[in-house]
């Protein structure tokens, strides 16, 4: 394991980063602990990094617990206490700051011994572990002025040191663009200048050096009222005296055009370390690399960057090419050109023809190791004749597209940075004393920019020329969607502009199904929604298209075996501005898409639920069809509906802004069946509360009444008892007044099973009889097996819930036939007639398991862990039952999770392991508790009781 802390912090497990600690308190006690390797810090300290000079009272107690927290991340064994405090169990060269420390050290006594070459390049890989400001997520004052700051100032003499070794090794062609962004980092640096006035004086450009005198001079004067020191005015002499290189420099320089690295370069980690253990060997084969991503993803940046860490690698130069002006690309012959002058083309002697060129440019790299950048490539066409020949040769290629076609090239995705590294940025550009002030709206601001490097310097420079705006400030500015590319804008940077240059570049049938894009919020789509809104015609090829331009990304196959496309959220918007401009609103395109998805979800949903939505009607099967098939059926349609979720929730809220209310209230009441069976019941909230008002701003009362309807069901499995009650009541009075007697009659039932939960059984078994007398009355088969087997656990009828197994298997409902099973199982449980109830338990588990129906299967694993322990096998009860206790878990049911955990103490009482069935009614206490469900809160107090009787036998 390895950690980074020149930079935001990181944890490394192998090629592996993993998540840092979240809280900013834990990040201050493990740094204090990294950059204490070895030793043991004391508690005094740990609370002064943590705390500072206030400290709360509980500071010790609470220190304790980051710890442990911190235990579970890095593992037990690596944090130990000691006497008075902790010990971190890492070598100094796990961590990069203390590596870093070590490297600049090595390299001095390399250079004190007369290996310049070797220290500088010692220098340079010790500088290379950097990612950003030293500590910069860690809020720690204490930290900062006794650790960051050091290792800030050893950075910059380190990278001063590196820079006088390039200048008498005769490098002063590569370091003149750093030493500019190290001038304009930290202008009063007066060393840097005196370096940037040599660097550019011996290559010959003396003009330039004498400004910059001058530039820094005006600068010392009005800041400092100072004159430049000796070391400074003794390079402007050397200027004015005409000095040549130092005797051993070398008078042919190799080319340096890479742009200068940026000097708040964040993150990249990952892609620098690919780029890197891509290089080729010395006398290797030359390797092409392709940095491929969206607009604004600071591709040039990350090859630049590379460029500058690995430059000393490639003795015969670093060369450079821009593939594209304006908006245009530029002709591979015109490259040629440049690039052959660069490696020493006479002027005249460029040949005239494409062909010449390439033949000569081929053999004047045949011999040489060279980087060369190509940066924005258009297409692989423009790319091939531009790769050099040499062995041990490396060409960064940065575009929008993969360039699939690329021969013996490789690939990689630039995405956006996360958000860690997108505060980090900011920090960078905006200064870090600002974010740190402002960390909420700091995460603000980079969500809004969507971890675009583009967006992110934009906002940052922003905030960097108006010291009087907050960054609360500039977060609300960009809350508004209508105006966010507008605000995403400084100087001649723009998203909106980056994005257009793409747009323009399209085809028309591709421009067309990107802006009807906009009209969707979803994060994704598959190629049905996509042909739904391009007017029902196949677009898999534009949309393959589109993704080769970076406009769109790949997402690869859902769980439903279709290919699903993304886009930055900031290309939406800018997609719904074209939409809006050139074809007007997005309720055209939408009304359209309605169409469809209402369609689809229906059928989805009439599989799930064999009835048609908001009806009692019954779905007719075929009468040979098969349970098998219909299994199959089932679990696709729950598979697609899991694949569009993200974008079937996006839908509900663009119909109702867009005016279709009816579309929005029947898509969040399709849904419901599916939110219930997977326990979405945030989404569930989410569509159910946007679909009622666009119903009741439409007065569709209908709508609104079956919505009400499904609330109660939410409220009712939550065990928010009361509150589904109300609903249910509103749902009723809508129904009676719509005379709709099919759907008071099935809102009454769920008015039942609520009465059950409440533990009023009379009251609960009036309401069922009923139902079920409207039922069948109705001809509704659904709803009478639905009743059937409510009715049937209610007054505890064998017969009753016999009858309501064979309705479901009449309507070819195994999900129905699978609860009607477990109903069974808990009379027969109940009743002790064991092979009974696990008979119907093991064929409600694998009913639920062909369907692929998690939370069921996990009742069903409750059950027979239940059964399990009446037989008085209680280690298979154990297992059975810590079985659904992960898929509750795993799915965020805490009220299936605590009853599991009861069933889970009474076995670990069964083989007296009384430790273990305490800490299980504990948890199940905790989870009753927080539900508010007061019976099951009795039932975990009584097994306590128990639990305490029997260590009190045993003690």
């Amino acid at each position: 394991m390895r950690f980074g802390l020149l930079g935001p912090l990181q944890i490394f497990d192998g090629d592996r980063i993993l998540a840092p600690p979240g809280p900013a308190k834990h990040r201050a006690v493990l740094a204090a602990l990294l950059l204490g390797a070895g030793q043991v810090v004391t508690l005094d300290r740990l609370v002064a990094v943590v705390w500072g000079e206030n400290p709360p009272a509980s500071a010790e107690p609470v220190l304790r617990v980051y710890v442990s927290a911190l235990r579970r991340l890095v593992g037990a064994e690596t944090i130990r206490t000691a006497p008075g405090g902790y010990l971190i169990a890492v070598t100094p060269d796990q961590v990069d700051a203390h590596r870093f420390d070590r490297m600049v050290e090595r390299a001095r006594r390399s250079r004190d011994a007369g290996r310049a070459a070797e220290a500088a390049d010692e220098l340079r890989t010790a500088l290379g572990l950097w990612r950003g400001p030293a500590l910069a997520d860690v809020d720690s004052g204490e930290l900062r002025r006794t650790h960051a700051v050091r290792l800030e100032e050893l950075r910059l003499s380190a990278t001063e040191e590196r820079v006088d070794l390039d200048l008498a090794l005769g490098r002063h062609g590569e370091v003149v663009g750093e030493l500019r962004a190290l001038v304009a980092a930290h202008p009063l640096r007066e060393r840097a200048w005196g370096q940037l006035v040599l660097a550019l004086h011996r290559g010959g450009r003396r003009s330039e050096a004498l400004g910059a005198y001058q530039d820094v001079r005006r600068l010392l004067v009005e800041e400092l009222g100072l004159e430049p020191g000796p070391e400074l005015r003794a390079a402007h002499d050397r200027v004015l005296a005409g000095e040549g290189p130092e005797p051993g420099a070398r008078t042919r320089e190799a080319p340096h055009e890479t742009p200068p690295d940026i000097a708040d370069f964040t993150g990249r980690a990952q892609v620098l370390s690919w780029i890197t253990g891509e290089t080729p060997a010395a006398g290797g084969a030359p390797v092409h690399l392709v940095l491929h991503g969206p607009a604004g993803s600071g591709k040039s940046a990350v090859a630049v960057r590379a460029a500058t860490l690995l430059g000393a690698r490639f003795p015969g130069g670093r060369l450079y090419a821009a593939l594209r002006a304006g908006d245009r690309p530029v002709g591979a012959g015109a490259v040629l050109e440049d690039l052959l002058r660069s490696l020493g083309c006479p002027e005249g002697a460029v040949p005239a023809g494409i062909e010449d060129r390439v033949r000569l440019y081929r053999s004047m790299t045949a011999t040489r190791r060279l980087l060369v950048v190509l940066d924005d490539a258009a297409d692989e066409s423009q790319v091939r004749p531009l790769l050099p020949t040499g062995p041990g040769c490396l060409t960064l290629v940065t575009s929008r597209s993969p360039l699939y076609g690329l021969e013996a090239s490789r690939a990689f995705e630039l995405g956006v940075l996360d958000l860690a590294e997108s505060v980090a940025m900011l920090a960078g550009v905006a200064g870090e004393p600002r974010v740190r002030a402002e960390p909420q709206a700091a995460r603000r601001i980079a969500e809004l920019c969507g971890g675009l490097p583009l967006a992110l310097r934009i906002a940052g420079s922003r905030l960097a020329r108006r010291p009087g705006w907050t960054l609360e400030h500039l977060a609300g500015r960009l809350e508004d969607e209508r105006v966010r590319l507008d605000e995403l804008a400084a100087g001649d940077l723009a998203v909106r502009s980056s994005l257009g240059l793409g747009y323009r570049g399209l085809a028309e049938e591709e421009q067309r199904l990107l802006r009807r894009l906009g009209a969707l919020s979803a994060p994704d789509v598959a190629p049905w929604a996509a042909a739904a809104v391009f007017g029902g015609l196949r677009v898999d090829r534009i949309l393959e298209e589109l993704a080769g331009t970076g406009l769109l990304q790949s997402r690869g196959l859902d769980d439903a075996g279709q290919e699903r496309y993304g886009r930055h959220d900031l290309t939406r918007l800018y997609a719904a501005e074209r939409l809006a401009e050139e074809e007007g609103t997005a309720a055209r395109v939408l009304a359209v898409l309605a169409r469809e998805v209402l369609e689809r979800v229906r059928r989805a949903r009439a599989l799930l639920l064999p009835a048609e939505p908001g009806t009692g009607r019954t779905v007719a099967h075929t009468a040979g069809q098969s349970v098998a098939v219909e299994t199959t059926h089932l679990r696709e349609s729950a598979r697609w509906l899991a694949a569009e979720r993200g974008f079937l929730v996006a839908a509900v809220a663009d119909f109702h802004r867009a005016g279709l209310a009816e579309a929005a209230w029947r898509l969040a009441f399709y849904l419901t069946p599916f939110f219930e069976l997977r326990a979405h019941h945030e989404d569930w909230y989410a569509t159910n509360r946007i679909g009622r008002e666009a119903a009741r701003l439409a007065g569709h009362r209908h709508g609104e009444a079956l919505l009400l309807r499904a609330l109660g069901d939410l409220y009712r499995i939550e065990g928010r008892l009361d509150d589904a009650a109300r609903a249910l009541q509103a749902a009723l009075s809508h129904f009676r007044d719509l005379a709709d007697g099919a759907e008071e009659a099935r809102a009454r039932y769920r008015l039942g099973l609520v009465l059950i939960a409440q533990d009023r059984p009379a009251e609960a078994e009036r309401s069922l009889a009923e139902c079920l007398a409207a039922f069948e009355a109705a001809g509704d088969a659904r709803g009478r097996a639905d009743a059937l087997r409510s009715l049937g656990s209610v007054r505890r009828a064998e017969d009753l819930l016999a009858a309501g197994l064979d309705a479901y298997r009449e309507l070819g409902d195994p999900r129905g036939e699978a609860a009607a099973l477990r109903e069974l199982a808990l009379l027969h449980l109940d009743r002790r007639r064991l092979p009974a109830a696990r008979d119907c338990a093991e064929r409600a588990l694998r009913a639920d398991r062909r369907l692929g129906d998690r939370l069921p299967e996990a009742s069903s694993l409750v059950l027979l862990a239940r059964v399990a322990r009446a037989e008085g096998v209680p280690e298979a009860a154990r297992t059975t039952v810590e079985e659904a206790l992960s898929i509750f878990k795993e799915y965020g049911d805490r009220r299936g999770a605590a009853h599991a955990l009861l069933v889970l103490a009474g076995a670990d009482l069964d083989i007296d392991e009384i430790d273990g069935a305490f800490a299980a009614i504990s948890s199940a206490t905790e989870g009753f508790d927080i539900l508010g469900d007061q019976r099951g809160s009795a039932e975990a107090a009584e097994l306590m009781r128990e639990a305490r009787r029997r260590r009190g036998l045993w003690t």
